[in-house]
């Protein structure tokens, strides 16, 4: 059975940083594409950022890239997130996923971890 945690959210000022990651249960984690989305209040959910199983090919919202950074440690069954820039628009719950079976979806989410940015 597949569980995702995600650690590290928080409340943090406009311009500054924080840092999420999300431990997987799972023997075949590194065979996974992982995700993060976010939720904003009166939002839909949204990608943020996606790394395949390897860790050599990274995606991210248009909106993020440059200040966001996706990485994952096979080892440790962990992704993560590293946030720069913070600015009030990121705040969100912010959701770990994992693509299981390759096709494209993701079929397992965390619970998600709230991320707040002060003006």
């Amino acid at each position: 059975q597949v569980q995702l945690v995600e650690l590290g959210g928080g409340l943090v000022q406009t311009g500054g940083s924080l840092r999420l990651s999300c431990v997987a249960s799972g023997r075949a984690f590194s065979s996974w594409t992982m995700g993060w989305f976010r939720q904003a209040p009166g939002k839909e959910r949204e990608f943020v950022a996606a790394i395949s199983w390897s860790g050599g090919g990274t995606y991210y919202a248009v909106n993020v890239k440059g200040r966001f950074t996706i990485s994952r440690d096979n080892a440790k069954n962990t992704v993560y997130m590293q946030m720069n820039s913070l600015e009030p628009e990121d705040t969100a719950v912010y959701y770990c996923a994992a693509s299981v079976h390759g096709s494209g979806a993701y079929e397992h989410w965390g619970q998600g971890t709230q991320v707040t940015v002060s003006s």
